[in-house]
Formats: C-alpha cells, sequence, structure tokens
C-alpha cells in the first residue's frame, strides 16, 4: 500500500506530525512501520479544506491529511474523521457531497492512536464534516487537538506519528454512524472495543437534512454492510425515519450488541446466521460465542425447559459459559434467550450434549436439585404472600424479612420463612444425566 501523507505549510499541528513521521521513517531503531507500506510527503500552502483534487495524479492508494483540530470547548485530543458535507460547505468542499473514506485504516489509526495516545490527552473520531471532498481516493484526517500548545507538542506529534506508521486493520466490518456529538463517542467506543469500523458519521444536527440519496452516499462512499444509530441521540421519528431509509436500501441496522457480537465471523457468514435467527423470531438478534471463521450453519434446537430454567437461575452466567462453545445464541428483538442455537454443522452432534452440561452445572450450583436416572428435579421454595396474609401478616417490610429468610414476630407470636413458603418442583428428562460429572 502506497500513502500519500498531506500537510498544510501553514498548519503547526500537520507540520509537527509531519516532522516526526519523517524522523520514524529515516531511523534505523523504530520498528514500528507496517512492512509493505510505503509513503510520499505532499505539502501544500492552502488550508487542508480546501486542498480539493490534491490527489489528482497521485500514485497513491490512500490519502492522509494531517492536520489540526481546533474547538470552541478546547480539550487536549487526537482525532480521525472522514471528510464531506451533508448541507452547505461552510468549510471547503461542496454542498451536500461526501469524500471517499477509508474504514479499515481509520478504525486502525484511531485503535494505534488509543495505544500511543499521551498522558492528559483523549482519542476519539470527529462526525463528518468541512473539505475537501473532490477526492478520488479514500481519505481521512488525524488530528491534534485544541489550541496551540497541543498543536505544536512534540509529544503528541510522535505519538500520532507512530500511530500512522503503526496501523493496522483487523478484520473491520465497515458501518456508517447516525447521531451523536461532534467527537461521537458511542461510534468511537465501538470502533475501539470491536470490529466496528466507522466510515462516514452524521451528527444529531445533521439528521432531519439526510435523504435517501445523501444516505446512499454515505454508504457508498464507505462501502458500508451496515448501519448504526445511536438511540440515545436522536428523537423516535428521526429513528422510525432512518430506519426506513435503510430498510429500502437493503442495509441492516446493527445495535452495538450486535455489533459486539459479530466476534470473529466472517460478514457473510454472520448475516446467514441473522438470517437463520429471523426465520426462528422475527427481528431475533444472534450473538456470537466461540464461532469463528466460516462453514455451513446449522440450527440445533435445546431442551426449551432446561434452557429456561438455566436462564431463570443464572442468565448471565449462562451467556458468559456460552463463550466456550462454538455456537450462535439467538434473543427475541426483546432480548429473551431462545433455545435454539446456531453452530456449523461440524459441531452439531455435541453441541446438545455441551449445552446440556453446561445448563446442569449452573441449576446445581444455583438450586436445590436432585437426580433420579435421567431426570434432574428442582425444587425451588419461595415466599408465599397468601399464606402469609392468612397468618395475619401485613404487606411491607415483614414481608421482605420473610423473604430473606428472616424470623418475624406478631402479637407475640414467632413466623418463620417456612411457614409461608410453597415448594414446586420441575422435572427435566435429559437422556444420559446419569453420566454427567
Amino acid at each position: 500500500m502506497k500513502v500519500a501523507l498531506v500537510s498544510s505549510r501553514q498548519d503547526k499541528a500537520g507540520q509537527n506530525i509531519r516532522h516526526h513521521i519523517g524522523q520514524l521513517l529515516d531511523s534505523s531503531s523504530f520498528g514500528g512501520q507496517t512492512p509493505g507500506r510505503t509513503y510520499e510527503f505532499i505539502d501544500v500552502e492552502e488550508r487542508l479544506i480546501h486542498a480539493g483534487r490534491v490527489d489528482a495524479g497521485c500514485d497513491a492508494d490512500l490519502v492522509i491529511f494531517l492536520s489540526r483540530h481546533a474547538s470552541v470547548n478546547p480539550v487536549p485530543v487526537l482525532t480521525v474523521h472522514v471528510t464531506g458535507n451533508f448541507r452547505e460547505a461552510e468549510l471547503g468542499g461542496e454542498p451536500r457531497t461526501l469524500a471517499p473514506a477509508a474504514p479499515a485504516m481509520m478504525q486502525a489509526t484511531l485503535r494505534a492512536l488509543a495505544r500511543h495516545c499521551p498522558e492528559g490527552y483523549r482519542v476519539s473520531y470527529e462526525v463528518t464534516h468541512h473539505g475537501p471532498t473532490a477526492l478520488a481516493l479514500p481519505s481521512f484526517f488525524v488530528e491534534i487537538g485544541s489550541t496551540e500548545k497541543e498543536w505544536t507538542d512534540p509529544v503528541a506529534g510522535r505519538a500520532v506519528a507512530e500511530s500512522v506508521l503503526s496501523a493496522v486493520p483487523i478484520d473491520p466490518v465497515p458501518l456508517i454512524g447516525f447521531g451523536g456529538t461532534h467527537y461521537a463517542a458511542r461510534e468511537t467506543e465501538i470502533a475501539l472495543t470491536s470490529r466496528g469500523a466507522f466510515g462516514h458519521i452524521a451528527h444529531t444536527r445533521e439528521i432531519p437534512a439526510l435523504n435517501k440519496e445523501m444516505v446512499l452516499a454515505m454508504i457508498e462512499k464507505s462501502g458500508a454492510v451496515a448501519a448504526y444509530i445511536d438511540r440515545k441521540a436522536l428523537a423516535r421519528e428521526d429513528i422510525g425515519r432512518l430506519s426506513g431509509v435503510l430498510a429500502e436500501l437493503a442495509i441492516p441496522r446493527l445495535s452495538g450488541s450486535e455489533i459486539a457480537a459479530i466476534g470473529r465471523l466472517s460478514w457473510e457468514t454472520y448475516c446467514a446466521a441473522r438470517e437463520m435467527a429471523g426465520a426462528v423470531s422475527p427481528g431475533a438478534r444472534c450473538y456470537v460465542h466461540d464461532l469463528s471463521g466460516s462453514g455451513k450453519l446449522t440450527l440445533v434446537r435445546a431442551n426449551p425447559v432446561l434452557i429456561g430454567e438455566t436462564a431463570k437461575s443464572d442468565e448471565p452466567g449462562l451467556i458468559k459459559d456460552l463463550d466456550r462453545l462454538p455456537v450462535v445464541h439467538i434473543s427475541t428483538a426483546a432480548n429473551r434467550l431462545l433455545p435454539q442455537f446456531i453452530t456449523y454443522e461440524e459441531h452439531s452432534s455435541r453441541i446438545i450434549h455441551d449445552l446440556n452440561t453446561l445448563c446442569v452445572k449452573i441449576i446445581r450450583n444455583k438450586e436445590i436439585t436432585a437426580t433420579e436416572s435421567d431426570h434432574l428435579i428442582i425444587t425451588k421454595v419461595r415466599f408465599d404472600p397468601g399464606k402469609a396474609r392468612e397468618l395475619g401478616v401485613p404487606p411491607g417490610p415483614f414481608y421482605q424479612r420473610l423473604s430473606a429468610g428472616q424470623a418475624i414476630e406478631i402479637n407475640g407470636r414467632v413466623i418463620t420463612p417456612d411457614m409461608v413458603s410453597s415448594c414446586s418442583e420441575t422435572d427435566i428428562h435429559i437422556p444420559g444425566l446419569e453420566k454427567f460429572p
């Protein structure tokens, strides 16, 4: 890959970063440079936001603009973002025009910035804004903010330089984002903790102006396969309208947890798993555990009573323990765990046994159980408000104490938890249970 590094002679932060990149490339002791990557420096006189067509005739695969970041609320920050205008072109570029994005390298640079970030700085995406837009090659800005103190800080310049040179994509899933403030906090968190790599991101204030054509431009210029909406940052009507547009364009909308749950699956396999999950329950979500790569998927159905009882006993523990199995678990749109699981055909013969073993272990640790041949019998003892009322116990604090296993005294009579408890038994048939450890 050949990378063009563009800086303006009037931009102190850009010159700072350029200087340190040059030093590192000339240094025989620097071992962080990505093999197979070459660099070309391009210096311009004008501000970078007006550097349209700077890539014309450029023999490169990617353009990275080295720049300063300014803000009305200045904080020490290292940022990345792609350029474009959703409305008027107030700061360079053309109106309602987006530049080609580079989600994979932009995410890799963001992650590298997080690794090299100097003390007192933070790292972040910025939403899509300003020019240039007249670019043919994928590009993004990497910036130091937000005052001259930071622009000329050699520690920040070195950190950004090392980040640019060492950035390596990690099997990213290219996305577009909607909603949030200028620093796109949710998109930043997603990119730093998952494979979700954002191209164009629209600020909350831009959402009302986004029509189908502009959303399509975001998708095409980002090479996006899915979209993320920051629900907390948008009005209900905007979420509904955007969701409709995305559905028309056949672009799936993923939540933050769904993006994290893609795990190590290929995007194509993940999409196949989503389709399979949707056939089980409309609007279902799927969460990948220790299943990676690609393969022929199949649906396996576990004992629904066993899965349900395990979820009642310790659903967080169950979800955590599923990380040891090569499965995708399915939840309804309301996030209720379903007894159907997705795996590769090669794993299907042992998955039911592994699921049964995992569930039995959790239930035995959390509940009163007995084993009779291949039947697991769960006995549950619960506080019974009806019995308490019959004994004259008034609702309120006395109920709470009895539920907590504490005896109480009313009118000289001691009421114990056993006196106001009811027992229930659940009998679950599990083939081969007698051989379970």
